[in-house]
């Protein structure tokens, strides 16, 4: 908290200059802020304005009131790690509207960011470090915490007290996989396995979501990045299974990885590569058979996609991709006759050609 709070007031990149009003999304959630007639604030000075009577009911999470918290729905899990990756949902609101001046939430992927780097609103930066996974809190940033005196024209007014509402979707630990990963093999060899399978298993996790966003040599890089580390590492006897499946998961995805990538050839050997250490497992049986197909390869395609139907014989995926193997199969031996009924067709003088 305390290297937060020395930290210079900036205002966030991403939350000034793309600052923008937006429509939908979020504004069932605003429903309970809509105090607002025609845009306008009720009359009567008497009356406390809406922010002022809802933080009265809000938790001081800064310890000077600067920033306020009304959780809607509880998390589970661990709070937010400093210096983590987040993935969040967010809508900010000015007080007397009930549409947000910026949002995420129209997005259908939104962006991994890192605290400290990408969001640097320090009220939002001090409201994730007391989230779980899951959670979805309402806050009021202060001016001191949020655009300062001089706000954000022309959208946020000089010294101007925002609500924002957050949704954590997902965090990575990734400080610690960072900071691992830049150490030598010889300093990575004095920490214990679990540390490594800790650290192999986030950049799994990093690659998962940039393949989720389509980002599939992203991806690739992180998933070889935790096989890597895994390789690198020789596990004890009782501890190799550990290992193991670990390396077996990061494979798939890398097989899939470069299906996508169009480099069956990679894809098949990555594959091959999961069945050494499962020679039943359904889903490297069927990777290395759609690798196979694109290769024109069509027996080592049947034999791989039978073997994973003999695993999971309902598996629909499975049974397509057979469906798919017999279709393009076929259209190979038409070509195939055809062409050699042209080559061996009787020419008009009556001889062959070849």
């Amino acid at each position: 908290m305390l290297a937060l709070q020395a930290r210079p007031h900036a205002l966030p990149r991403s939350f000034c200059s793309s600052a923008r009003t937006v429509g939908g999304g979020w504004n069932g959630a605003m429903s309970a802020f809509s105090w607002t007639r025609n845009g306008m604030p009720p009359s009567g000075g008497v009356c406390r304005s809406p922010y002022e009577r809802l933080s009265q009911r809000m938790l001081d999470i800064s310890g000077d009131r600067g920033v306020l918290k009304d959780v809607i729905r509880e998390g589970a899990g661990d709070l937010v790690a400093p210096d983590a990756t987040v993935l969040v949902k967010y809508s900010g609101y000015l007080e007397h509207m009930d549409r947000p001046f910026d949002s995420n939430c129209h997005r259908r992927t939104p962006k991994l960011m890192k605290l400290g780097e990408d969001i640097t609103l320090w009220g939002m930066e001090l409201g994730l470090l007391s989230m779980r996974r899951g959670e979805l809190a309402r806050f009021l940033f202060k001016p001191t915490y949020a655009y300062g005196t001089l706000g954000c024209p022309p959208l946020i007014p000089p010294d101007t007290t925002v609500l924002f509402e957050i949704e954590l979707l997902d965090f990575l630990d990734s400080a610690e996989s960072d900071k691992f990963c830049a150490l030598s093999a010889e300093q990575q060899d004095q920490f214990p396995l679990q540390k490594v399978l800790k650290v192999a298993a986030t950049e799994r996790e990093f690659g998962n979501y940039l393949f989720r966003q389509n980002r599939f040599y992203d991806a690739k890089v992180r998933y070889k990045r935790a096989l890597l580390l895994l390789h690198r590492r020789s596990a004890p006897p009782d501890e190799q299974h550990l290992t193991e499946a670990a390396k077996l998961l990061i494979l798939l995805n890398l097989s899939f990885t470069y299906l996508k990538l169009d480099r069956p050839t990679l894809a098949l050997r990555h594959g091959e590569q999961a069945l050494i250490i499962d020679q039943k497992n359904a889903k490297a049986l069927f990777r290395c058979g759609q690798a196979c197909l694109l290769l024109t390869e069509y027996q080592k395609a049947r034999d791989f996609l039978v073997r994973a139907q003999k695993e999971q014989p309902f598996n629909h995926d499975i049974n397509n991709e057979l469906k798919k193997l017999a279709s393009y199969y076929k259209d190979y031996t038409d070509k195939e006759k055809e062409m050699c009924h042209r080559m061996f067709a009787p020419c008009g003088d009556g001889s062959t050609v070849g």
